[in-house]
Formats: C-alpha cells, sequence, structure tokens
C-alpha cells in the first residue's frame, strides 16, 4: 500500500511486527484509521520507521513481544535518530487473525472463493496486518482501561 498525499493531524501509533528476515509494519490514527501498511525486509526496517516519521506524527510504537522483540527493542533504540516510546504487546495468535483479516481486507476471487477459509493462504506475507492488529489489541487494552 502507497502512503496517502494528506497527513493526519491527531497523532498516530505505529505497528510493528519484527522478524528476522521481513518486517510489518502500520500505521493507524487513534480513529483506528489505515494510513499505511506494508511488509518490508529487515534491513530496511530503521530506514523505513524514520521515513514514516517524516510523514506521520507517531506519538509511539506498539510492537509484538514474540521471538525477536528484544533484539528489535535494543536495536530501535540505539539506531534511530530520536528514540519512540515502545509498548510491548502479545501477539500470541496473531498470525492466524491476521490470515482471517487479510481475506476481510481482499475478498477472495475466482477458485480461492470455492475453499473454506481455513484452507486458504493469503498470496503475500501478513506481517503488515500482524502490525495492524497489534495496534487495535493495543487500542482495545486502553479502551478497556478507560471503561472499567
Amino acid at each position: 500500500m502507497t502512503l496517502r498525499e494528506f497527513s493526519p493531524t491527531q497523532p498516530v501509533i505505529l505497528g510493528f511486527d519484527p522478524g528476522r528476515d521481513k518486517c510489518g509494519m502500520a500505521v493507524i490514527g487513534l480513529d483506528r484509521q489505515i494510513h499505511y501498511h506494508q511488509v518490508v525486509i529487515a534491513n530496511e526496517a530503521i530506514a523505513t520507521i524514520e521515513t514514516l516519521r517524516q510523514q506521520f506524527p507517531i506519538s509511539l510504537m506498539v510492537m509484538g513481544d514474540q521471538t525477536t522483540a528484544k533484539q528489535w527493542k535494543k536495536r530501535l533504540l540505539q539506531e534511530l535518530v530520536e528514540p519512540l516510546n515502545i509498548v510491548l504487546i502479545d501477539e500470541r495468535y496473531t498470525t492466524l487473525e491476521a490470515r482471517d483479516r487479510y481475506w476481510q481486507m481482499y475478498p477472495p476471487k475466482g477458485l480461492t472463493k470455492l475453499l473454506p477459509q481455513g484452507m486458504r493462504q493469503p498470496p503475500r506475507p501478513i506481517d503488515d496486518i500482524v502490525a495492524i492488529l497489534l495496534i487495535e489489541r493495543y487500542l482495545n487494552r486502553l479502551a478497556e482501561s478507560v471503561n472499567s
């Protein structure tokens, strides 16, 4: 997905699904509007984050807490020009959820429609959709703490 022409005035959240080879990224407003989502090569992640920060008023990063999270958090804090607040979010089951979300965002066409949803494999990596889900989990957690 390409960057939109306008830039939101409200702070946005950067979702980051870190990985060894590729990373998912998403930028979502507090209104849950998706402004950007993309899967990038891990070596390009820091540069991509810096570019996104120039285009969006990113207030914080929400990052998955699994396999490579500790190394990535350390690397981000060392290499980003300006440090970002990073919140770790439980990312269990996000890959399964992301597969379902992929088909909601991009409904199957042709013969793929005939397959049961559980048997469909998205035709591309879905790490960016995991990043979207991480932000949604964070926002849901915020909403729950406000409402309780």
